[in-house]
């Protein structure tokens, strides 16, 4: 899978994807640094990335606005150890590979996925 990740979001959890053969890029790493929300989004849809995100504002873009995208996985975690959020980015990868193209909700007890408006 082919992954974006967001400029707020765990770096350490790029590098376990990236060990597990994904294909992972960063913002403010392999592109520019503070870019807006809807340019990140952007590019994800253009690159065909999957973002992986703990920023609210994807929500409002996607659902209010109604931009285009190629799926958002929104880690809606508290701050917890690195091991456990490993383990809920896996949960997810594991429970939704084949709808990851949607709007992904990883929270610390559950999964959802939300349809495209």
């Amino acid at each position: 899978m082919r992954f974006l990740f967001d400029q707020n979001t765990d770096r350490r959890l790029a590098l376990y994807l990236r060990e597990r053969g994904h294909d992972v890029t960063v913002v403010a790493v392999d592109y520019p640094p503070s870019l807006p929300d809807e340019q990140v989004l952007a590019i994800a849809h253009r690159e065909q990335l999957i973002l992986v995100t703990e920023d609210r504002d994807f929500g409002e873009l996607i659902f209010r606005r109604r931009l285009a995208h190629a799926g958002v996985l929104y880690l809606r975690l508290p701050p917890m150890e690195l091991e456990t959020k490993i383990a809920r980015v896996a949960a997810a990868l594991d429970r939704c590979a084949d709808r990851l193209d949607r709007f992904v909700v990883v929270t610390e007890k559950a999964v959802r996925v939300r349809e495209r408006p």
